[in-house]
C-alpha cells in the first residue's frame, strides 16, 4: 500500500505540475486578461543585478552634468592654469549636451545590429578617453574636445534604458527603469562630494578608473532576450539568456512563451524582409511602421514632455549650481558655503530618485509626475514671490507697517533646493524611463535614440543661454516662467500620459491603438 500510495502521490504531483505548466502557457496565449504570474523577490535577484550593472554606465552621464558646476568656478580662480571668459564657460557647460544627440542617434542602429550587451560595454570607451583629455588639458580647447567626447558617450548610454526595459519582468520594470535615474543622480552626487576636496584634474583621473571598471563589469551580463528573438531570430540564445535571468523554471517557460508569441506582433522576421524584391517597397514598409499609432502617438507625447522638462530649467540649475547659489545669495548657518549647498543638492537628487524608484512599483507613473510638476510649480512661484517681496524698497514696508527682516535671506535657496527635490521625484526621472516602456521594441533603438537626441538638443539650448538669460531677465521673473511651464506640463500629462504600471508591452500598445 505504501508503494502504491507513493506512486499515486507522484502521479498526482506530475499531473498537478503539468496542469500548472499548461495554465502558464494558456495565460500567455490569453494575453491581456492575465498575462503575468506572481514574481517573488528570490526569483528577481538576477535580473535586478543585471539591470543594476547595465545602469552603472549612466553614472558617467550624471558626472557630465554636474562636472561643470565644479569645473567652472575652479577655472575662474586666479590660481587656475587655464583662463576662461564667461562665453567660454557657457560653452564648457553646454557643449557636452550638443554632442549627446549624435551619440543617441548612433546607438540606435548599433544596438539593433550588434546587441544591447555589447553596446553597454563599448559605451564606456569614449568616456575613458574624455577623462584622459581632461587630465592632460593645457588650454580651453582640450576641455572643449573632452566635453564633446564625453557628451557623445553620454548619448550612447541610452542603450541602458533599452536593455533594462527588455530584461526586466513587467512587474519590476517601473522600478528597474527608474533605477536609471538613481545611477545618474549618483554620478551627480559623486561629483558634488568630490568637488569639496579635490581639484578637477584629480577628479578626472578618478572618473577614468571608474569608466574602465564599469566597462569590465558589463562583460558578465546576458544579452537581451527580446533582441535575440526580434533581431536575431535565435530561440536557443533567447532560452539561454532567460535561463540566466530566471532560475525558476516555471517563470522561465512563461517568459519564453510570452516573448516567442509576441514576436510576430513586434516585428517581421529578417527572412520576410529578404523576400522583398523591390528596394522601394522595403523602404516604404519601414517608413509605414512610423505611421502606426503605437509608434507616432507615444513619440509625440514623449517629445512634448521632454520640451516641458527642459524648459523647466531643472537641468540648468545642476549645470550652474554654484554660480546660481552665489546669484541667489544667502548662506546656511555656521558659514556653510555654496559648495556644501552643491553637495546638499546632489544628496537631495540622489535620495529622491531612490524614493521615486521604490514607490513607482506601487504608485505608478502618473501620480509621481503630477506631484513632481505641481511641487516644482509651487516652489518656483514661492522663490519668485519671495524675491519680489525682499526687493521692495524699505519705504514701502514702512507704509504697510512691516519690518523688513533680511536675516532669512536664504529662503530662496531653500525654495531652489525644494524645486530640485520635487523635480527628482518625477519630472527629471520618469520621462527617460518612459522611452523604454511606451516605444515599441521594433523601433525602440532608433526612435529611442531620436527622443534622447531631441531632449539633449533642447538641454543644450537652455544651458547655453541660461547665464546670458540671467543678464537679460531678473531671476525673479525667471522663476515665474519656470512655474508657468510646470503648470502647463502638468495639464498636458494629465490629459495625454497613460499609466504603464504593471502593463506589458502588448497592453501599452493596445492603449494607443484603441485611444482616439
Amino acid at each position: 500500500m505504501g508503494v502504491e500510495k507513493d506512486a499515486f502521490d507522484c502521479d498526482n504531483s506530475n499531473k498537478e505540475e503539468d496542469i500548472l505548466v499548461q495554465e502558464v502557457i494558456s495565460l500567455t496565449i490569453v494575453g491581456d486578461r492575465r498575462e503575468d504570474i506572481a514574481l517573488k523577490w528570490k526569483d528577481s535577484l538576477k535580473q535586478i543585478a543585471a539591470c543594476s550593472i547595465a545602469n552603472t554606465i549612466v553614472i558617467q552621464a550624471g558626472i557630465n552634468m554636474a562636472f561643470s558646476a565644479v569645473l567652472l568656478p575652479q577655472l575662474h580662480e586666479t590660481k587656475s592654469d587655464i583662463d576662461i571668459s564667461k562665453s567660454q564657460g557657457s560653452w564648457i557647460a553646454s557643449i557636452v549636451t550638443i554632442a549627446l544627440p549624435l551619440g543617441a542617434l548612433v546607438i540606435g542602429p548599433l544596438m539593433d545590429r550588434y546587441g544591447r550587451k555589447n553596446m553597454c560595454m563599448l559605451a564606456n570607451i569614449p568616456f575613458s578617453l574624455s577623462w584622459l583629455l581632461h587630465y592632460y588639458a593645457t588650454n580651453v580647447w582640450y576641455i572643449y574636445i573632452a566635453r564633446i567626447v564625453a557628451g557623445f558617450s553620454g548619448g550612447l548610454t541610452t542603450v541602458a534604458l533599452v536593455y533594462v526595459s527588455e530584461v526586466s519582468h513587467p512587474q519590476l520594470r517601473p522600478m528597474l527603469l527608474s533605477m536609471n535615474s538613481v545611477f545618474v543622480t549618483f554620478g551627480i552626487l559623486l561629483t558634488c562630494i568630490l568637488g569639496l576636496w579635490f581639484k578637477w584634474r584629480t577628479m578626472a583621473l578618478i572618473y577614468f578608473v571608474l569608466a574602465v571598471t564599469i566597462s569590465c563589469a558589463t562583460l558578465i551580463l546576458p544579452e537581451s532576450p527580446h533582441w535575440l528573438t526580434v533581431f536575431k531570430n535565435d530561440p536557443q540564445g533567447t532560452a539561454k539568456s532567460l535561463s540566466w535571468i530566471y532560475s525558476n523554471n516555471l517563470i522561465f517557460e512563461h517568459e519564453f512563451n510570452r516573448i516567442s508569441n509576441s514576436k510576430n506582433h513586434l516585428t517581421r522576421s529578417v527572412s520576410d524582409e529578404d523576400d522583398e524584391k523591390s528596394t522601394l517597397l522595403r523602404l516604404r514598409r519601414k517608413f509605414n511602421v512610423y505611421k502606426e499609432p503605437i509608434v507616432y502617438k507615444p513619440a509625440i507625447i514623449l517629445t512634448i514632455i521632454f520640451v516641458f522638462q527642459q524648459l523647466s530649467g531643472a537641468y540648468a540649475i545642476i549645470f550652474y549650481a554654484v554660480d546660481l547659489f552665489r546669484e541667489i545669495g544667502g548662506h546656511f548657518r555656521n558659514g556653510i558655503d555654496e559648495y556644501v549647498a552643491l553637495a546638499l543638492l546632489g544628496t537631495i537628487r540622489f535620495i529622491m530618485s531612490i524614493l521615486s524608484a521604490l514607490i513607482s512599483k506601487r504608485v505608478g507613473r502618473r501620480p509621481l509626475m503630477f506631484i513632481s510638476s505641481l511641487g516644482m510649480c509651487l516652489t518656483s512661484l514661492m522663490a519668485g514671490l519671495y524675491m519680489y517681496l525682499t526687493l521692495v524698497p524699505q519705504e514701502e514696508y514702512e507704509k504697510l507697517n512691516i519690518t523688513k527682516d533680511i536675516s532669512h535671506n536664504n529662503v530662496t535657496l531653500y525654495c531652489v533646493l525644494g524645486y530640485v527635490c520635487f523635480s527628482s521625484l518625477g519630472f527629471l526621472v520618469i520621462p527617460w524611463t518612459l522611452i523604454g516602456e511606451l516605444i515599441p521594441v521594433k523601433v525602440r533603438g532608433k526612435l529611442g535614440g531620436l527622443m534622447v537626441s531631441t531632449a539633449y538638443t533642447l538641454m543644450f539650448v537652455v544651458v547655453k543661454v541660461f547665464p546670458f538669460l540671467l543678464d537679460l531677465i531678473s531671476l525673479q521673473y525667471l522663476f515665474y516662467i519656470m512655474s508657468l511651464t510646470n503648470l502647463f506640463g502638468f495639464a498636458f500629462m494629465y490629459v495625454f500620459l497613460p499609466e504603464t504600471l504593471g502593463k506589458t508591452f502588448t497592453q501599452i500598445e493596445k492603449h494607443f491603438v484603441s485611444r482616439t
